[in-house]
Formats: structure tokens, C-alpha cells, sequence
């Protein structure tokens, strides 16, 4: 169930099924190349006034390491729901890292998204993936093989996943500048 596969509800059915005859809605499987990796679950509650209501949030990286990758992170009443949707979620989150030929960063970047930041750096081939907590996942599921990563000030998993993707973001091919520049890529490093 969970892994490659992910089943979403077909949209033309109601959430709630008991179709024609109690028939339960149709759901179909995405094979879209992409791997999932579980970074966080917990327990929620909601304070009402007939108690409390216990939820599971799940936070999920989503990447086919070939350099997409996104973050999602949703709520259910179950871990399994709570994972399926948020893989759906990260789906509709993909971003594109940058890479040179030796799998690691074009240059340096920063990124932060709440109180958590993250420094990214490229590494020379057969450093590996030299970063903790949810970056390293963000980092491995986008196909990066050689790289620093340091959380600073938050270690809020779904931050620090999302500030990975800012610095990320930032990121620019060694193609792009020269285009932007308007000489060839030659003389970049002239």
C-alpha cells in the first residue's frame, strides 16, 4: 500500500462512498516513478467541546532522484490516510534541484522557511550525503550524492524540509548565468 504506489480517490466520486448499491468509490494507483520516504508522523489533537480529537499528521518527501522532489504534510484520522494524502500533497510540491555532473550542488546556497535555515554546499565526488534530519531525506530522495547540509536554529522536521527546498530553489545552472549574461559558457571561468 504505501511505497511506490498511492491510491487517490477518483475526484468524480464522493469522499464520503456508499455509491449505487453501498459500493465503495473507486481508487486508482499512481505509477509515476517517484519513491516515498515517511519523515515524520504524530499525534495532533484538537481541543472541542466534547473533548478532544486525536488526529496523525504525517509529513512525506516524495522524489524520483533524478533530481525532483517535493515536501507534503496532511492530517487524517489514521497513519495510513495521513500518509496518503500527504504523498499526494508532496506531488503537487515538486521542485527541480539543479545538479552538476557529479551529482552534487552547482554552488552555495541558504534557505530558510520559519525560524528554521539551512546551509547547502557542494562536495567533491565520493563525499556522500553529509547532512542530518529531514535535508539529508529531501537531499537523497532528489538523487544529490555529494553534499553538505546544516540545520541551524529549528529542528522542526517539516521547516527544516521546506527551508531545504528554498535553498534549493535559489539554485542556478552554470547554463542559466552564462544565458543571462549573454557570452558563452566558456567564458565563465575566465
Amino acid at each position: 500500500m504505501l511505497g511506490k504506489d498511492v491510491n487517490v480517490m477518483d475526484s468524480k466520486m464522493k469522499k464520503g462512498g456508499g455509491g449505487i448499491g453501498g459500493q465503495k468509490p473507486k481508487k486508482e494507483k499512481i505509477r509515476d516513478g517517484f519513491e516515498e520516504r515517511v519523515v515524520q508522523v504524530r499525534r495532533v489533537t484538537k481541543v472541542v467541546k466534547g473533548g478532544k480529537q486525536l488526529k496523525f499528521r504525517a509529513i512525506v518527501v516524495v522524489g524520483d532522484k533524478q533530481g525532483n522532489v517535493g515536501v507534503g504534510c496532511a492530517k487524517a484520522k489514521e497513519v495510513v490516510a495521513a500518509v496518503q494524502k500527504s504523498a499526494i500533497d508532496a506531488r503537487r510540491n515538486i521542485v527541480q534541484v539543479p545538479m552538476t555532473k557529479y551529482l552534487t550542488f552547482p554552488h552555495r546556497s541558504e534557505g530558510d522557511y520559519g525560524a528554521a535555515k539551512v546551509m547547502l554546499r557542494p562536495a567533491s565526488p565520493g563525499t556522500g550525503v553529509i547532512a542530518g534530519g529531514a535535508v539529508r531525506i529531501v537531499l537523497e530522495m532528489a538523487g544529490v550524492e555529494n553534499a553538505l547540509g546544516k540545520q541551524l536554529g529549528s529542528n522542526n522536521a517539516l521547516n527544516n524540509a521546506r527551508a531545504t527546498l528554498a535553498a534549493v530553489q535559489q539554485m542556478r545552472q552554470f547554463k542559466d548565468v552564462a544565458l543571462e549574461r549573454g557570452i558563452p559558457m566558456e567564458e565563465l571561468w575566465k
